[in-house]
């Protein structure tokens, strides 16, 4: 997907690879972000966990309260985008998450 860039938003990947824990990045992110912005990227993100689980729009707004809107939105970037597809992969490879799924015990 093309999009617009920003001055500054390079350094802000950057800063985002540089951390180094998962407390790092909670840290970070509770920083640059408020609580509404981080619970909704967690959502999106749950969303698209559940839905490469393969669950269908009602099982995913059920289990996390998204919109029927957000859930297409997550859906159409699952499938056309890469950035979903890529921390998916990279989480099943690192055992983060199972291969079906979002669901690992702690």
């Amino acid at each position: 997907m093309d999009q617009i860039r920003h001055p500054g938003e390079d350094v802000f990947y950057e800063a985002v690879l540089s951390l180094r824990t998962a407390e790092e990045c909670r840290a970070f992110f509770e920083d640059i972000s408020t609580i509404k912005e981080l619970q909704a990227m967690a959502q999106r993100f749950r969303v698209a966990c559940l839905l490469d689980e393969g669950r269908n729009y009602i099982e995913v707004s059920d289990a996390t309260g998204a919109s029927s809107a957000t859930i297409s939105r997550v859906n159409r970037c699952l499938h056309y985008g890469s950035g979903y597809r890529t921390a998916l992969n990279y989480l099943k490879k690192a055992g983060k998450i199972s291969n079906d799924g979002c669901d690992m015990e702690e």
